[in-house]
């Protein structure tokens, strides 16, 4: 099955499309949000513990129901413990060789979530301090790998969602009480501290806030009022479609500068979309694309996977089960979550890696249509359908992330093919001329980093052929 349908599928690998857009620039942004695409991964798990992500954390109160997210945890274990606890995780789980690595796939932008505990603790609460610090220091990592940083408000005062990728599972109270002007406090003191550092392109001023369960005026009035405390920066101001769709704010910011518009996209976690075969999980993503590209907005994917199940252990929560497997309340089963559950891509079978691979692709192709994407996430300890990094190393997320079709085309088989063109002698220059056209269109966007050394091998090995008329043609068709 290919993994691109026409209404999504960009002709070239190496093409740029610009979206048209309506907002005016007045700032001197970081990134050029209207010439290049944003192609980034979130670092999850990292400042804001989710349990799915690294179960090893939460593992000793997995049959109790006193530790569901990083609220409960602190509370559980104390400030003394838990901050033991929470160092050793800040400093080992993500570290500056991480940036090199993600820098060396050719993405640009890693997402970063934060809590607002970790910026300005609020009084009574258990969550410990220190994140804040490494962020500091990761920025600096950032810089030194070339990588732009959009810094994400994950967890708001009170939660804005309910989720435990918020700090605390359960109810939503944010807005409440003097919540909404906490938040404020947060945003104004990551702008003071990071706006101007050079790697810090874009700031996040809340992560999905439940637009059905708050009053969305009142979310609209926070865009509006962190916007203003945050235009006079050189950043991208990010929000977050609130689960709206983002057709519906589309005609939302008139007059408004340096707007980001991030959507979410999973494919995952109600019954009928879990239970999608891989052609119609394309399908609904050439369709989301086409969504983000008709809003006149800068406007990313913020989030998305390659998951066609939600089997990872805890995806759902502590304790609780899949709806692919029909373990979570209320599913029916779609079929087995073994090797999926926990695991590595190479425990995947062949079928799971081809429609993961062909969904990463499709979804790819879809998002570039406007803005870009951002991954969900770098690395998991055991959720082989979320994991970017061993799902790069296996070659089914393609690298250079530009390209479509996996891994990079290996150096010496290029060179192999110039050998067997060359074979034909020089009255054949049609044929090698064909044959290099051909070879070219992988080999710019798949094979960048070998450059240097291939560009003058091809010269050599093609300029003595051809007829002169077509040596400078040949020459401009090969510099990048």
């Amino acid at each position: 099955m290919l993994h691109q349908c026409k209404s999504c599928a960009i002709a070239r690998p190496i093409s740029v499309v610009l979206i048209p857009v309506r907002t005016p620039v007045k700032r001197d942004l970081k990134f050029d949000y209207n010439g290049e695409k944003v192609r980034g991964v979130n670092l999850g798990g990292w400042f804001v513990l989710e349990p799915w992500i690294t179960p090893s954390i939460f593992e000793q109160w997995a049959d109790s129901n006193t530790v569901k997210d990083e609220y409960t945890l602190t509370q559980t274990l104390g400030k003394d413990e838990a901050l033991s606890r929470l160092s050793d995780h800040w400093n080992s789980w993500i570290t500056e060789d991480d940036f090199q690595q993600i820098a060396s796939h050719g993405i640009n932008h890693v997402r970063i979530p934060i809590g607002y505990w970790s910026v300005i603790p609020i009084d009574g609460e258990p969550y410990v301090q220190g994140a804040y610090d490494v962020l500091g220091k990761s920025l600096d990592w950032a810089a030194g790998a070339g990588l732009k940083v959009m810094i994400d408000l994950h967890g708001a005062p009170g939660s804005q969602n309910g989720f435990d990728n918020s700090g605390r599972l359960g109810a939503i109270d944010w807005t409440q009480g003097n919540t909404y002007d906490q938040t404020i406090n947060v945003l104004n003191k990551i702008r003071d501290d990071h706006a101007s550092h050079p790697a810090v392109a874009a700031i996040e001023l809340v992560n999905e806030p439940m637009g059905w369960d708050l009053n969305m005026d009142t979310v609209r009035q926070f865009y509006m009022d962190g916007w203003g405390n945050l235009k006079n920066s050189d950043v991208a101001i990010t929000f977050h479609d609130a689960f709206q769709g983002v057709t519906n704010w589309g005609d939302w910011g008139s007059g408004m500068w340096s707007l980001l518009l991030d959507t979410h996209h999973y494919e995952i976690f109600d019954n009928d979309a879990v239970a999608q075969s891989p052609s119609e999980h394309v399908a609904t993503a050439c369709s989301f694309g086409n969504d983000m590209a008709s809003t006149g907005k800068w406007t990313i994917a913020g989030e998305f996977t390659g998951a066609i199940t939600d089997c990872a252990k805890w995806l759902n929560g502590l304790g609780i089960g899949a709806r692919y497997d029909g373990t979570f309340s209320g599913s029916t089963s779609v079929g087995s979550c073994d090797g999926k559950y926990t695991g590595t891509v190479a425990g995947l079978s062949d079928a799971d890696k081809s429609n993961i691979k062909n969904f990463i692709n499709a979804q790819l192709d879809a998002f570039e249509k406007a803005s870009g994407w951002i991954w969900w996430t770098w690395k998991t300890e055991s959720a082989p359908e979320w994991d970017m990094q061993d799902l790069l190393a296996e070659g089914i997320f393609p690298s250079p992330v530009s390209t479509r079709n996996g891994k990079s085309l290996d150096p010496k088989l290029f060179l192999y093919y110039i050998f067997v063109a060359m074979l034909f002698g020089s009255t054949s220059w049609m044929l090698e001329w064909a044959l290099a056209d051909l070879l070219l269109q992988s080999l710019v966007s798949a094979a960048k980093s070998h450059w240097r050394i291939i560009q003058p091998i091809i010269r050599i090995s093609f300029l003595h052929s051809l007829p002169p008329h077509q040596h400078h043609d040949l020459s401009a068709r090969f510099t990048i």
